[in-house]
């Protein structure tokens, strides 16, 4: 079976051609038994981090009296946005200290402790310290580990196997089953005993998952431990300095007042921005970069500023959406009247019954199935169409919303989502050069930290006095996008030389 999108890359360099790098036994639903392993750290990652995402715009916004934080509402979505660009853009640290320093497994295990510690101190710390301390420690941990899951997952097939596209697909599909279950949960807590239990809830899950993890860590193979670039001991001393230096500067700006809650997000795009610039100069200029493969870096630059574009829009799940849910849409059932969290896990269900699908289709078309650069145009598409299909409920008074009617927009988000989102990690590892092969995934996710930032901003302007205007240029500019990025297609092709 083909992973979705075929979520595949040529993450390992081993000699065989069909096997997995140290365990050739078919014991994980026929794959390596580090696939398992892998699925679960990485679904209770992701239990932690929706669970927590789902209270967490509610927990800015909602009164003291409510047991939050009274935040302005505007404010808050700015937040999120920053707080969800700052995760992404946390990549970065993960894949150099992956790539130049430590390995993907060893920046994975400090990266989950970094999680919990942060899920913590949301469910203990009270008020503002809290949720300073808590969102920028799970910010950090969930950046580190992001990039270098899926680099491990890599490592567990050699280039050729088979099997990778089927195993890229199951451990996706961990991603959704802890995104499904976490809101839930989470929803439930806060609802019946307050945010703090919520959080704490997440903390938990993320604990699970890292002594799990802990305990098998050892069994991943020996790639798993490699520094495919390693950093001169000579050089130690200078990154320590810039470090520090860097260190000084962020804490020197927030005291002088240059950057806080009403600017935060504006600063975080802005750094996206200009470390994207900066990767893709070092990818293009690099004397380890051959011809073919920064051919390859450069053809990854429009679908970079696509998936910016697509995650602007699919990220306002957690602003945008989450505030539709509280106040426009009907959520009482037979007297009871469930979580407005509740509504985050809709797409996790979706995407659990249709990913086999969109795999099944991509399987049977085989050589005939679209290009990556198409199907990143086609999402852009019909992420545009499920704005536009917000109008016919606009306008309405509170609670006029029926539950189908916005689960009809999620499940166009969610195919939006697979055309994309599974596209784009698995373009950027077949296109990425064999020295910065986690790095370029993380540029990947810088893409999704500008397009997530720029979600919290654009979520400022909505209101329900402008819902129409705002859902009818939001979806005419993307479905605008994607159209472009179809005409250029042939160029990319030729550029990919040779990835589809």
């Amino acid at each position: 079976m083909r992973l979705l999108a075929g979520c595949t890359g040529q993450m390992s360099h081993v000699e065989s051609p069909t096997s997995a790098p140290g365990d050739t036994r078919a014991s994980f639903f026929g794959h390596p038994r580090m696939l398992a392993n892998l699925f679960s750290v990485e679904l209770w990652e992701r239990f932690s981090f929706y669970g927590m995402q789902g209270i967490l715009l509610y927990y800015m916004y909602f009164t003291v009296t409510e047991g939050g934080l009274d935040i302005d509402r505007g404010t808050a979505t700015s937040l999120i946005g920053a707080y969800g660009g700052g995760v992404y853009l946390s990549t970065i640290l993960g894949a150099w200290l992956a790539d130049r320093l430590l390995g993907s497994e060893r920046v994975l295990f400090y990266s989950a402790i970094t999680i919990m510690l942060g899920h913590i101190s949301l469910a203990l710390l009270p008020d503002t310290i809290g949720l300073t301390i808590g969102l920028t420690l799970v910010g950090v941990g969930s950046g580190g580990l992001k990039a270098n899951v899926t680099s491990l997952v890599g490592t567990l097939y050699a280039e050729g196997d088979e099997r990778r596209d089927a195993g890229f697909s199951i451990f996706y599909m961990g991603i959704n089953i802890g995104a499904l279950v976490g809101p839930l949960i989470t929803g439930w807590l806060q609802k019946n005993w307050g945010f703090h239990v919520g959080f704490g809830a997440a903390a938990v899950g993320m604990a699970v998952g890292l002594t799990q993890y802990a305990l098998t860590r050892k069994n991943l193979p020996s790639e798993a431990h490699d520094i495919p670039n390693p950093l001169p001991p000579s050089q130690y001393g200078r990154w320590g300095v810039a470090g520090v230096a860097g260190l000084v500067v962020i804490a020197g700006a927030l005291f002088a007042g240059l950057v806080d809650a009403g600017n935060l997000a504006n600063v975080m795009a802005g750094l996206a921005i200009v470390a994207s610039i900066a990767y893709f100069a070092l990818l293009l200029t690099s004397s380890r970069v051959d011809a073919t493969e920064r051919s390859r870096v450069r053809s990854f630059i429009p679908l970079y500023i696509a998936s910016a574009a697509f995650w602007a829009l699919f990220q306002q799940q957690f602003t945008v959406v989450a505030i539709y849910a509280e106040e426009s849409l009907d959520r009482t059932f037979f007297g009871w009247t469930m979580p407005p969290s509740f509504v985050q896990s809709i797409n996790p269900v979706f995407i659990i019954i249709f990913a086999g699908i969109f795999a099944a289709v991509w399987t049977k078309m085989g050589s005939r199935q679209p290009s990556s650069p198409l199907k990143f145009a086609a999402g852009l598409v019909v992420m545009g169409i499920a704005f536009l299909a917000f109008i016919p409920f606009s306008g309405g008074g509170p609670n006029s919303t029926p539950l189908l009617g916005l689960a009809l927009i999620l499940f166009l988000f969610t195919c939006a989502e697979l055309f994309l989102s599974p596209i784009g990690l698995s373009v950027a590892t077949k296109l990425a050069p064999k020295a910065f092969r986690t790095q370029m995934v993380a540029l990947f996710f810088l893409s999704i930290s500008v397009g997530t930032t720029f979600a919290g901003i654009l979520a400022g302007y909505y209101n329900r006095e402008n819902e129409v205007p705002y859902f009818s240029f939001i979806g005419g500019i993307s479905i605008a996008l994607g159209l472009v990025l179809a005409t250029l297609v042939p160029m990319l092709k030729k550029t990919m030389r040779g990835v589809n």
